[in-house]
């Protein structure tokens, strides 16, 4: 089959993927809600929990754009979603097998590399369908990303509650397992492998682009505080708050159902109304003052009910962004942007998390959401000039005479 030919992906190759992406996400988060409850259960400090919260996002900082050069240097995708399911099973294996902090560490950080492999999943699918339909295929994808986490989230707190902590680990483990498995049943079409590989220059020049950089600062902003939030140590702070581990699976359908949808309500009617960077915005004004909150919160319901705000705005700005990132770049640069973009954004998955566990081992779990609820306020700050400035100059540019 010659590239450029029509697409031959039956329906079933499509399930195929979809269950294999769920599998994915699945284990990657089965055990996200537990696990800073669960690192405090044995005794860790919360600088140390912090660090290995962190080591997920660090390690993305790394791997996640050479495995995606990688992968287009080779030209194949499959492998790379291999790989993705296998380091998330042995990422839940190693949490599962030993509770020394050292290789509680690691665990994590092998986590980081799974997660790593998400450009190739995001490139296959696109290559199932039609070039005009991209967008489409990244919306599908993106809900599946949600449902994914969603069931993992879900089921962590109340595996955990039932049959203890290293439940979820094992469950996370022998899921990976079968997706792995289920990966050789995936079809790689020639089409998913034509894409001209990432060039050197080709980097340097999207890495300079002004909207990109902006944007990548923002959602480095975006994921501090969604990783010291409902990723973090929000969790540990419904625990001390009295929350069974069952209650933990609660507080994640409160957060993620209205994140899931918020991509939708934003989209549909937020932004036609108001703009995209009007959106941003209020995305993270809303969530500055919900993580604020989390530090006020005087019980469970409490808690719980604020994540579903913060949940919602949370999930408007995080997909604006992901779109801003390349809708100004030409289409052959676009995968180049995307993959300086997700790299950048990783120092958020460390940063926040480092930065909230030192601040809680000084000055007690609550201030780690004061911290969230600054970088909120930088970001509302950074859209605001980014914003204003364009408008006033080309305000200032239209008043001037033109030149003959």
């Amino acid at each position: 089959m010659k590239v450029g030919a029509p697409i031959t992906i039956s329906r079933i190759h499509h399930i195929i993927f979809i269950i294999v992406t769920l599998i994915y996400w699945t284990t990657l988060y089965i055990y996200v809600p537990i696990l800073s409850p669960y690192l405090e259960s044995r005794g860790l400090s919360y600088l140390l929990v912090g660090v290995i919260l962190g080591s997920y996002g660090f390690v993305q900082i790394f791997v996640r754009l050479p495995l995606g050069i990688i992968s287009d240097k080779l030209r194949v995708r499959r492998p790379f979603l291999a790989i993705g399911l296998a380091t998330g099973a042995l990422s839940c294996l190693l949490f599962a097998i030993s509770d020394q902090w050292g290789w509680t560490l690691a665990a994590r950080a092998v986590s980081g590399v799974s997660a790593s492999c998400w450009v190739a999943f995001t490139v296959l699918y696109a290559s199932y369908y039609h070039k005009n339909d991209a967008t489409l295929a990244m919306g599908r994808i993106s809900t599946l990303t949600v449902c994914g986490q969603l069931i993992g989230m879900g089921l962590s707190g109340l595996l955990a509650d039932h049959w203890g902590w290293n439940s979820a680990f094992w469950t996370g483990a022998v899921i990976g397992l079968v997706g792995l498995i289920v990966t050789f049943a995936i079809k790689e079409p020639e089409e998913g492998v034509s894409r001209i590989p990432i060039e050197v220059k080709d980097l340097v020049k999207v890495m300079r682009m002004p909207t990109l950089l902006k944007v990548s600062t923002l959602s480095i902003l975006a994921h501090c505080i969604l990783f010291i939030t409902m990723f973090g140590f929000t969790p540990s702070l419904a625990v001390s708050l009295g929350a069974s581990k069952t209650e933990l699976s609660l507080l994640v359908f409160a957060f993620m159902i209205p994140h899931a949808a918020a991509a939708f309500v934003t989209s549909r009617w937020i932004v036609p109304k108001i703009g995209a960077w009007n959106s941003v915005l209020i995305g993270f004004a809303v969530s500055s003052i919900c993580t604020v909150a989390l530090a006020l919160a005087p019980s469970f319901g409490w808690l719980a009910f604020s994540q579903i705000f913060n949940g919602f705005a949370q999930g408007m700005h995080l997909p604006l962004l992901l779109g801003l990132s390349i809708q100004s770049i030409e289409i052959s640069k676009r995968a180049t942007a995307m993959g300086f973009y997700q790299s950048v954004y990783s120092i958020g998955m460390f940063a926040g998390p480092f930065l909230a566990g030192w601040l809680n081992e000084s000055f007690g779990l609550v201030s780690g959401f004061y911290l969230g609820g600054v970088f909120g306020l930088i970001a509302i700050v950074l859209t605001r000039i980014w914003t204003y400035l364009p408008r006033k100059n080309s305000s200032t540019t239209s008043k001037k005479p033109s030149t003959p």
